[in-house]
């Protein structure tokens, strides 16, 4: 099997690439194809890379290049970890809308919608190679923020693509340690969109222990997620990381201006990192990796693509984002959802769930509608789609604010955005 990892000069990609020499008997991949258009940076993680499969013991064949067709010709999956613009763009994403007191973040708000404009119309020319160069039966699987909102792009354009994130993933694996069980045991009751999820149940042989968990974990679980301990004894489940910009926004917004944005952080963690990858004795993952982010994405991706491209005994549950088409009657069908689904080489199909309650739905209704704005703001340009998407979405809502925000967005990302220069 052909893997292509676009992206390739990423820091996440030696946590990708352990995970592949780990689980070789999950998947198989005799070449994997690492594109980046960073030749010096894709020099770097590369070799250590290659490092890490040697000392693996791996067989496969590691291709670096700057080549989007050839990377992806005849690949049976194309994984998708891009970032437009780099960490300089995210810290522009995370800063400019705390000058209007709102939520700097990458994937949410008004940086998560520039992060989109800039993001989108490159996958959809990638998934266009994809589609005329991979293997016929290749998945495009999207590790790319925002992760609903790319996804959707490429779903609407007519691409085989899914959606991947590691929120879940971390939680079976976390509730997995508190029980004594193992992670596959632990099935996870997940609904939401991306980086919009609660846990409603935990199931372990049939039984719900999310009521266990919290009761005797649930001030580890409210530090965890920056949130009080009263909000999951209210919710009775638990929410996404990423709940507490919406549950917390005004506080969270007061300490990103007073301590600065996570931008900063992670260009510092980046830094040590590639220097670290730049001494050959180093041949396998620094601890330092963990605190990229980005815990158990290996696991998930190599997982999720077993069971898409594998036999029947390759098949099994994972949590994705995928078409809503009816599985959550009050969004649209081409909505894309996060959803526990059952996976194989048939394809993806949602795993049945109970009704959302209005707690959760008005919420991803609502973020729903604006990931719909959002997206047609990145494929069709001009500012009154930027501000209406940011209209729409429930963390800024003022129309003085939007305008101000859009301004900021169109001022910061002209050189990506050529509709935005006239």
């Amino acid at each position: 099997m052909k893997l292509t990892v676009v992206g390739g000069g990423s820091t996440y990609t030696p946590e990708l690439v352990d995970g592949l020499a780990r689980l070789g008997d999950v998947l198989d991949v005799s070449e994997l194809v690492l594109l980046d258009p960073d030749g010096p940076r894709l020099e770097v993680v590369g070799g250590f890379a290659q490092r890490i499969l040697d000392q693996r013991g791996a067989s496969t064949r590691l291709v670096l290049t700057s080549d989007l067709e050839a990377a992806v010709d005849g690949a049976s999956a194309v994984l998708l970890q891009l970032r437009v613009g780099g960490q300089a763009a995210r810290a522009g994403d995370e800063s400019f809308p705390l000058a209007c007191d709102c939520l700097g973040q990458e994937t949410t708000g008004a940086g998560g919608l520039a992060k989109a404009m800039r993001t989108v119309p490159l996958v959809l020319d990638i998934a266009e190679k994809v589609r005329q160069h991979a293997a016929t039966d290749a998945w495009i699987v999207d590790f790319t923020n925002p992760v609903g909102i790319v996804t959707r792009a490429l779903l609407q354009e007519g691409h085989r693509a899914v959606g991947l994130c590691n929120v879940a993933i971390g939680f079976q694996r976390m509730f997995a340690g508190w029980l004594g069980v193992r992670p596959e045991e632990v099935l996870l009751d997940h609904v939401g969109l991306n980086h919009l999820t609660w846990i409603r149940q935990v199931h372990v042989d049939g039984v719900d222990v999310l009521p266990r968990l919290i009761e005797e974990h649930g001030d580890d679980l409210a530090e965890r997620l920056e949130l009080p301990r009263s909000v999951l004894d209210l919710l009775g489940a638990v929410p996404s990381y990423y709940l507490r910009y919406f549950y917390g926004h005004d506080e969270v917004v007061r300490e990103l201006k007073a301590s600065g944005t996570r931008a900063a952080e992670v260009q510092r963690i980046e830094a040590e990192l590639l220097e670290m990858y730049r001494d050959p004795a180093l041949v396998a993952k620094p601890a330092l990796l963990e605190q990229r982010g980005g815990a158990y994405y290996s696991e998930a991706a190599v997982a999720l693509i077993a069971s898409l491209l594998g036999d029947d005994a390759h098949a099994g549950v994972h949590v994705a984002n995928v078409e809503n088409r009816g599985f959550f009657p009050f969004l649209a069908d081409d909505a894309v959802i996060e959803v526990p689904c059952d996976v194989s080489s048939s394809g993806i199909r949602p795993r049945p769930t109970s009704a959302v309650e209005p707690i959760y739905s008005g919420l991803i209704a609502h973020v729903s509608a604006y990931e719909d704005l959002a997206l047609q703001a990145a494929t069709r340009g001009g500012s009154d789609r930027v501000l209406a998407a940011l209209l729409a979405h429930p963390l800024v809502g003022q129309y003085d604010v939007a305008r101000s925000l859009t301004d900021a967005l169109l001022a910061g990302n002209q050189a990506y955005l050529p509709w935005a220069r006239t």
